[in-house]
């Protein structure tokens, strides 16, 4: 990759990673467009730079994220919930995770498939949007007494298993798991964020890890640079993108980013079916 097309990716990951329209996907289609073979480096550099993005989440969170539960302990607690009360931020967060790093290790192979696949992409994308549409009406029930159980957090967390398919989106998976446990669109969306941080650590050390087992030492040394660039690209842009977006889902919803994710798919599939190539190289 040339470093113009470095920072056009890593904007578009900054940008979408934490909006509901799919950042893989839309990293995919960017690709595709600016005409960036799919190397083992390059699907491991989509994921490497998430890691600023999360570091995005952790620097406009951090007193929130690094605060321990000082709440009394509910009477009669004891044995391991009396341990984990002061952790409780974490664990709950822990037990979402679950889920999703369980599925992840189990079908790699079959997701790094279906990241070759622009078309299930531009699928995905129309079908998340249509739903995106409706789920405003069906899932906002929430108030903001409602509580985050270890079941809300595990539901959430299998919610987020969805995401595994390109195009879907995790933002959107969790932000409607969230909103399906009856949480706010503001706490489902913070609690997305949070959730965020683990999710894509491990991605990202998994993908890390599998390069340097299969030789990639070398392929890493030698575009270190490019790994730096869009992480820090990656985590200025994602600190915008987290601030626009928790201030314009309060206000209108998720309608927007439906109708956005819509014309994008179809716009990419009218091209597919129709013969015409998206890379502009």
């Amino acid at each position: 990759m040339t470093w113009i097309q470095t920072v056009i990716i890593a904007i578009v990951e900054g940008l979408t990673e934490f909006l509901p329209v799919s950042s893989t996907g839309h990293m995919i289609i960017a690709q595709n467009i600016l005409g960036v073979e799919s190397t083992d480096f390059v699907k491991a550099f989509t994921f490497i730079i998430q890691f600023g993005a999360i570091l995005s989440v952790v620097c406009l969170y951090w007193k929130r994220f690094f605060q321990l539960n000082n709440t009394p302990l509910p009477e009669g607690t004891a044995g391991f919930k009396k341990f984990i009360h002061k952790f409780d931020f974490y664990w709950k967060l822990f037990i979402a995770f679950i889920p999703a790093a369980v599925l992840g290790l189990l079908f790699s192979d079959a997701i790094d498939a279906m990241l070759e696949r622009v078309e299930v992409v531009a699928a995905t994308l129309v079908i998340g949007g249509v739903f995106m549409l409706f789920c405003d009406k069906i899932f906002n029930k929430g108030s903001e007494e409602t509580k985050l159980t270890e079941k809300r957090a595990f539901m959430v967390g299998l919610f987020q298993c969805i995401s595994m398919i390109p195009g879907v989106s995790r933002s959107m998976a969790t932000i409607v798991g969230g909103m399906s446990q009856k949480m706010t669109r503001k706490d489902a969306a913070e609690f997305s964020f949070f959730l965020a941080v683990p999710t894509m650590f491990g991605a990202t050390v998994y993908k890390m890890y599998k390069l340097l087992s299969e030789g990639g030492t070398e392929l890493i040394a030698n575009h270190l640079d490019t790994l730096i660039i869009g992480n820090v690209v990656a985590f200025i842009v994602a600190l915008l993108a987290i601030k626009f977006f928790i201030s314009f889902v309060q206000k209108y919803g998720f309608k927007a980013f439906g109708w956005y994710r819509i014309i994008v798919g179809g716009i990419i599939l009218a091209m597919l079916f129709t013969g015409h190539e998206l890379t502009i190289s």
